[in-house]
């Protein structure tokens, strides 16, 4: 039987960071913003694992602009600015921190990086982003000192995961026998991200082996049966866009299911009431009710915790994505109505864990009232340590379905170096395949394989080129 109690101790000794440009070969536009190029972090820490030795784990994010902090005020650079001194930050607690299990370092830590963060007026987001990142690095760490996928490390709950003051609410909570029963899931599907500019007909190219660029030739060539659609907050704009991005799915994938996302667009309650009378009263979805799955962060994230959505006619549940700053924002949340919570890497990974674990134990304790569930967010995760974390996350929290669209919007590992691409292709072979000179990741029939992931480390195996990185301070630059 695991037990947290025996959990080996870990001390960081070093973090090192650099960025890597990444270029959009489609625009993203989600919300009121519209992606073209963006950093992507990549994190290496070395770790003292007790008796099980040192050894260096890795871990890697996109940095966003404009989804941590969508405020008018802060600029772009600004934003990654944040996610910038988020990171320095918690590498500075980490590396200054005696030894102790690796929950037990991000619980040491988490509260007064939060109070850090928000006396620099940045977001909860902005703000967990650092930790988000860097305990992946540490339990990649953990997973190779003792010979452990990730899958096996968390179920032996060798991150030695407890009660905790952190999260008060699961104080009861049987942590070391919850972990244990988790089974992960061996397959995924890819719920493909459908942008607010995204072409709803075939764009052809002229070179046959480019990437999909219509939505048409996005289903031919992946076979996806679930969707993400992307609302801007104007209920009549979103409803006839709908009706459009439905028309064409419905001929291309009959019995399909889809996600709405809101991205904070809907101004108040009433203007999302009428968003869900339209809904109601839209043909193709009225023909197939089933398909909408849960419509997620209408509300702007400010309001969502104090919103009122009990009377809501909602026709699918609500999801908190944007809202989900801190480890108490789920319990708010479901007082307010909300039913589902998302799990994002960016978001780290104990929420997502601890957020997994309250979908249980609600549901368990009340098997007649509200549903309460998790589901798998995208941050345009990109090919290789990114992409694959997040994947085996979900997979460990035995999820069906996740957001991809990293995969969409860059191509392939972007402007990574050959061999940094060969070695990710070669050691995850059924996750890639290679084409044209580039690793891109695969998904056949809808799904992912993602049976590589099991193996030892934090679904890792393959390290980037670090040599080939820009120094953090760039971050803001790259924007």
């Amino acid at each position: 039987m695991p037990d947290a109690s025996t959990a080996p101790t870990v001390r960081v000794l070093d973090v090192a960071c650099g960025v890597r440009p990444m270029t959009l070969r489609l625009p993203f536009k989600f919300g009121a913003a519209t992606l073209t190029r963006c950093p992507q972090l990549f994190l290496r820490a070395v770790v003292d694992c007790g008796a099980h030795g040192t050894t260096t784990g890795w871990a890697a994010e996109m940095m966003v602009p404009r989804w941590f902090d969508k405020r008018s005020g802060p600029s772009l650079a600004g934003n990654v600015r944040d996610l910038q001194l988020a990171v320095a930050a918690a590498a500075d607690a980490y590396t200054h921190s005696a030894a102790q299990p690796a929950f037990g370092l991000f619980e040491r830590h988490y509260p007064e990086l939060m109070a850090e963060g928000t006396f620099r007026d940045s977001t909860e987001l902005s703000t967990a982003f650092g930790q988000a990142v860097l305990d992946r690095a540490v339990l990649d760490a953990l997973c190779r000192a003792t010979r452990s996928s990730v899958y096996g490390a968390i179920q032996r709950n060798l991150v030695g995961l407890t009660d905790t003051a952190i999260a008060a609410d699961m104080a009861d909570w049987d942590w070391n026998n919850w972990l244990a029963a988790l089974i992960p899931s061996t397959t995924l599907h890819a719920r493909h991200t459908i942008g607010m500019l995204d072409a709803l007909t075939d764009e052809r190219d002229a070179d046959p082996t480019a990437l999909p660029v219509g939505l048409p030739a996005v289903v031919r060539r992946y076979g996806h049966r679930y969707f993400k659609i992307k609302l801007g907050g104007d209920v009549a704009a979103d409803l006839a866009r709908l009706d459009a991005v439905l028309t064409t799915l419905d001929s291309e994938q009959p019995g399909h299911c889809f996600t709405l996302d809101g991205n904070e667009q809907y101004a108040d309650t009433d203007a999302l009431a009428a968003l869900c009378e339209g809904l109601r009263t839209l043909p193709r979805l009225a023909a197939r009710p089933d398909a909408l799955l849960y419509i997620e962060q209408p509300l702007a994230r400010d309001a969502s915790l104090e919103a009122d959505l009990a009377s809501l006619d909602s026709p699918a549940p609500l999801l908190l994505d944007e809202a989900d700053g801190s480890l108490a924002a789920f319990p708010s949340g479901r007082s307010a109505g909300w039913r589902g919570v998302s799990s994002k890497g960016c978001k780290g990974l104990y929420k997502s864990i601890i957020n997994r674990a309250r979908c249980d134990k609600w549901n368990a304790r009340a098997p007649d009232g509200p549903r309460y569930f998790m589901s798998a967010e995208d941050l345009t995760c990109q090919a290789g340590l990114s992409v694959q974390q997040d994947l085996a996350l979900a997979a460990l929290l035995g999820l069906t379905h996740c957001e991809r669209n990293g995969h969409h919007y860059v191509d392939g590992f972007g402007d990574a170096p050959e061999q940094e691409q060969i070695a990710f292709a070669v050691a995850h072979m059924g996750l890639y395949q290679a084409a044209s000179g580039r690793a891109r990741l695969a998904i056949r029939d809808g799904r992912i394989a993602i049976q590589s992931l099991a193996r030892t480390g934090f679904a890792s195996s393959a390290v980037p080129d670090f040599d080939s990185l820009r120094p953090l301070a760039d971050a803001p630059l790259l924007v």
